[in-house]
């Protein structure tokens, strides 16, 4: 017998449904950390009576399963949008303002736009109502698919950039400081997807 599929992960979502809004949007980011590669958000409204068993922060979830659940929140969502914005641009205003950058795009670029948009941690001026919370992939339905929206699009990005750049093994790190991936820097020099305002300590001048 298949187990019913419960949440807790609805608390934020009810609370917003309760005041009247249909319309509910989680958005999330994936990249802050790397020393290489884009910061990428997704946002997305999923439906709240059909649920997807297994989304929650995408960090909690296996690559195995995150793949298998991303197809199928792209099939269940109202509405999904991905906003990438590349390393030049992370050097040029800051990881922060990129990551604020990217979700304004996320939201914006919704061809069903929300009436209410559930965000991780971060804080946005939106036309529409936001809901800042703090470990929200955990705690929200919708954020948490965001979150793995996010997560498989970067990784399949930095996937690619591995086979550009072999000797870095951004298949296994996505771009994070990992200490052969710093070694790797420090042997062959950056590449153009690093983020130079992050490597500046590992690269000799």
């Amino acid at each position: 017998m298949k187990e019913k599929v419960t949440y807790d992960k609805l608390e934020y979502e009810k609370i917003e449904q309760a005041k009247g809004y249909k319309l509910i949007a989680g958005v999330d980011e994936v990249g802050r950390g790397p020393l290489a590669g884009p910061v990428v958000v997704a946002c997305v409204i999923m439906p709240t009576d059909d649920l997807i068993d297994g989304i929650d922060d995408s960090k909690k979830v296996s690559e195995k399963k995150r793949e298998k659940l991303y197809p199928l929140i792209l099939e269940k969502a109202i509405c999904v949008n991905i906003a990438v914005v590349d390393e030049k641009v992370i050097d040029e205003i800051n990881i922060l303002e990129a990551t604020k950058k990217a979700m304004y795009e996320a939201v914006a670029g919704m061809k069903v736009q929300p009436e209410v948009v559930l965000i991780d941690a971060v804080k946005l001026d939106l036309p529409c109502k936001t809901v800042s919370i703090i470990k929200g992939d955990a705690k929200s339905y919708n954020i948490g698919a965001a979150s793995i929206v996010a997560k498989v699009y970067r990784d399949r990005m930095m996937n690619e950039y591995a086979k550009i750049y072999p000797q870095y093994g951004f298949e296994k790190n996505k771009g994070y400081g990992t200490k052969a991936h710093i070694d790797a820097i420090k042997e062959f020099g950056a590449t153009p997807i690093h983020r130079q305002s992050f490597i500046k300590n590992f690269v000799e001048k």
